[in-house]
C-alpha cells in the first residue's frame, strides 16, 4: 500500500494546471458506446476511476487506448452485455454503463456498484427511470439484468431527487430511443452539460441542459467525436484550499471560473483574495483566516457536497467556529475522525459538522476513509508542523492525477512511498 508523506508548513506559491473533471469524463466514456466508429477524448485524467472505465470498456468488446490523457475508443462489434462484479465494484459511476449498454445491445446485467462508503446512493431511481424506457428487469442473486425486447421509447421521467447518476443513466439510454424522452427535476451539474455537448457533437438532439427540465429526442445512430472534457472543479477546489491552509497565493489554470460561484464566495467569506479570469483563478489566503459561519452543501448550482471535506479542512486553522451542515450523504463525515489526530476540534451531530478553529495542526499518522476525506487530510497535514503520514492513499488516486508532484511544484514538501 502507498503512502503519502508530508511535511507542513510550506507557503504554498505558484501556478498549477487542472485536470479534466473525472465526474464528466467517466459518463462520456461510457457514451462512447452508443457511437459507431472511434471516439477520440481529450483531457482524461489518468485516475484509478477512469481506467475502470476503460477496463469496463474492453471488458465488452472496445478497442481502446489511454496516452497523454487522451483516451481514443472504438466500438465494432460489442461481445459481452455483462459487466462482472470485479469491475462494477471498482467505482460508483459504473452504473451509468447499464443505460449505454442496454440502448446498445438490448440487454445488460450488472451487480451492485462501487465506491465510497458515504451512506446509502439507492439505485432505484435508476432501475425505475430504465423501466419507464421499455425495459423488463430482473433481480437475482445479487445481480440486476435489464431487457429491451425491442428499442428502448422515449417517455416522461418524473426524478425524486436530482441524481446527476440518474439523469446520466437516461440520457445515455434515451439518445437513441424511439421518440421523446423529457426528465423533470433533472440535475443540472456541469458534468451533464459535458456529456450533453459530446453526445450533440456525436448526433444527438438533447435540449435543457443546465435546467431542471432535459429533453431528449432519440436519433437512429450516433457517429464517434473528438472531444474534450471540462476541468475538475472539486481538484480546483482541492488546490483553492490547500493554498488558503498554507497562508498561500496562487494561480489555477485551465479552469472554469463560472462552475465555481458557490465555492468561490466561501474562500472569499474566509478572507482569501479570490480574481477569476476566463480560464484560471488566482487566489491569495490572508495570515489567518477567517470563520465561515454556514456552509450548507445541496445540488448544483449550490454549494457541492465534494467541495465539503476539502473546505473543512481548511476551516479546521480558521478564527472562530464555522458550520458545515452536509445535505446529500448521511455518512460523509467518516473522515473526521481521521482529521481529528491531526489535531481539528470538530464535533459532529447527524449531519452536522461544528468547528472550532485552532491555530495550528500537528503531524499525525492516519489513513483515508474515502476519496475526498483523503484530500482533505492532505489539505490538513499541509498545515500541520511535522511529519504526516497519510495511508491508503489509493481512495484518493480515484480522483487526483499527481497531487504529490502537482503540489510540490508549489512548494509543498510532499513524496508517495
Amino acid at each position: 500500500m502507498s503512502k503519502l508523506i508530508i511535511s507542513g508548513q510550506n507557503r504554498l506559491f505558484g501556478k498549477v494546471s487542472v485536470h479534466g473533471a473525472k465526474n464528466s469524463a467517466l459518463p462520456i466514456l461510457a457514451a462512447t458506446l452508443l457511437c459507431d466508429g472511434t471516439s477520440v477524448i481529450h483531457n482524461c485524467p489518468n485516475l484509478l476511476d477512469v481506467n475502470a472505465a476503460i477496463n469496463i470498456l474492453k471488458h465488452i468488446g472496445c478497442n481502446c487506448t489511454f496516452e497523454n490523457n487522451t483516451v481514443t475508443v472504438a466500438v465494432n462489434k460489442l461481445c459481452c452485455n455483462q459487466i462482472p462484479s470485479c469491475l462494477m465494484l471498482k467505482m460508483r459511476s459504473s452504473i451509468i454503463f447499464s443505460g449505454a449498454i442496454l440502448a446498445r445491445c438490448g440487454k445488460v446485467t450488472i451487480s451492485a456498484p462501487g465506491g465510497c462508503e458515504l451512506g446509502p446512493r439507492p439505485i432505484d431511481l435508476h432501475i425505475d427511470a430504465l423501466k419507464r424506457l421499455g425495459a423488463d428487469v430482473t433481480e437475482k442473486h445479487g445481480f440486476i439484468e435489464f431487457n429491451a425486447k425491442q428499442r428502448l421509447v422515449g417517455t416522461e421521467i418524473n426524478l425524486s431527487f436530482a441524481s446527476v447518476g440518474a439523469t446520466e443513466n437516461i440520457i445515455l439510454a434515451a439518445a437513441t430511443a424511439n421518440g421523446k424522452t423529457v426528465i423533470h427535476n433533472a440535475a443540472k451539474e456541469p458534468e451533464i452539460q459535458d456529456l450533453i455537448n459530446f453526445l450533440n457533437k456525436c448526433g444527438a438532439q438533447i435540449f435543457g441542459g443546465g435546467t431542471d427540465t432535459i429533453t431528449i429526442y432519440g436519433v437512429e445512430r450516433l457517429y464517434g467525436c473528438v472531444y474534450t472534457v471540462i476541468p475538475d472543479r472539486i481538484v480546483a477546489t482541492t488546490y483553492m484550499a490547500a493554498a488558503a491552509v498554507t497562508g498561500g497565493e496562487i494561480m489555477l489554470k485551465n479552469v472554469n471560473p463560472s462552475h465555481l460561484k458557490a465555492i468561490n464566495s466561501v474562500f472569499e467569506e474566509s478572507g482569501c483574495t479570490v480574481e477569476c479570469n476566463e480560464n484560471s483563478i488566482y487566489i491569495k489566503a490572508p495570515v489567518r483566516l477567517s470563520r465561515v459561519s454556514t456552509i450548507r452543501t445541496t445540488i448544483y448550482p449550490g454549494f457541492p457536497t465534494d467541495a465539503g471535506p476539502l473546505v473543512l479542512a481548511m476551516l479546521s486553522v480558521s478564527n472562530g467556529t464555522s458550520v458545515v451542515v452536509e445535505n446529500i450523504f448521511e455518512n460523509r463525515f467518516r473522515y473526521v475522525d481521521e482529521l481529528k489526530r491531526l489535531g481539528a476540534k470538530i464535533r459532529v451531530e447527524g449531519r452536522v459538522a461544528i468547528i472550532d478553529g485552532v491555530d495550528m495542526l500537528s503531524a499525525a499518522t492516519c489513513k483515508c476513509t474515502d476519496l475526498r476525506g483523503g484530500a482533505a487530510l492532505v489539505i490538513a497535514a499541509l498545515n500541520a508542523k511535522g511529519k504526516s503520514v497519510i495511508g491508503d492513499i489509493e481512495h484518493i488516486k480515484r480522483g487526483y492525477e499527481n497531487i504529490d508532484y502537482n503540489l510540490s511544484l508549489l512548494g509543498a514538501d510532499i513524496k508517495e512511498i
